[in-house]
């Protein structure tokens, strides 16, 4: 049976539309099928996707794409560009190679909170955001510590080189089964990001009668009292990938270890 392809790219970043063109262009010189959506308006069974644009692109991608465990391969048109695989430049020989299954694909696990899953993170802030939150951490089911901050970022490996790290986490291998949770500007000096078992049931209770929202991803907002539970997702996203080299990578796209001094 002929494998369907799918191309989903973000209209509203520069020269998205024609690299989309270009890229449907290159897949019909092949004979084979394929179909177009908007990131916005994906609606699709396939055997495998393209997304054009930037991080935001394949995060919304991965969201969509994990309820049929589709591959998902992306083309960097944003600006770190770091779960993307690929450059504009590039497309005769990703679609080659795609096409002559020479890929790999790691599976990176995904959060959930109710119905809403994340492959990056979840973050909790005080619906208030110009002022610091108290915060309760429990950890199946048990009191872990109180946090004074102006939120906290329950992250997987994958989304460790984006909000986690910019806020003091640490970066993890992304094949780690691990979840990581990192406080954001807490006010105190002994609070301490925590990397706990990927099977770990995190609750995250408020103080009463205060609103708080979410935001999965850094797309998906929503507001919650209480408290709100955040797991392992029984979803995974399936990651094409062409270079395997994850520390490569992180050289490349964040001059990780690169000495300042070198020319």
């Amino acid at each position: 049976m002929q494998k369907i392809y799918s191309i989903c790219y973000n209209p509203s970043i520069e020269n998205a539309t024609a690299v989309m063109k270009n890229l449907a262009k290159i897949l019909g010189t092949y004979g084979v099928q394929y179909n177009i959506y908007d990131i916005d308006n994906i609606n699709s069974v396939s055997d495998f996707a393209f997304i054009i644009g930037g991080d935001g692109s394949i995060l919304k991608a991965a969201r969509y794409y994990a309820n049929t465990e589709t591959p998902i391969l992306g083309i960097n048109l944003g600006h770190l560009g770091f779960l993307s695989q690929a450059a504009e430049n590039e497309l005769e020989d990703v679609v080659k190679r795609i096409l002559e299954n020479n890929y790999n694909i790691q599976r990176r696990i995904m959060l959930e909170s109710g119905d809403c899953i994340a492959l990056n993170d979840f973050v909790i802030k005080g619906a208030e955001i110009s002022r610091a939150s108290g915060f309760s951490l429990e950890i199946n089911g048990e009191f872990v510590c109180d946090y004074f901050a102006d939120g906290l970022i329950i992250s997987t490996p994958t989304g460790s080189t984006a909000y986690g790290m910019a806020a003091g986490g640490p970066i993890l291998d992304p094949n780690s089964d691990v979840i990581t949770i990192v406080p954001i500007c807490p006010h105190t000096l002994n609070a301490r990001p925590i990397v706990v078992n990927s099977n770990s049931e995190i609750k995250i209770l408020t103080k009463p009668m205060q609103k708080y929202c979410v935001v999965a991803d850094g797309q998906n907002v929503f507001k919650f009292c209480n408290e709100i539970t955040v797991k392992k997702s029984s979803k995974y996203t399936q990651l094409a990938l062409l270079n395997n080299n994850y520390y490569s990578v992180l050289r490349d796209k964040l001059h990780w270890g690169i000495n300042p001094t070198k020319k």
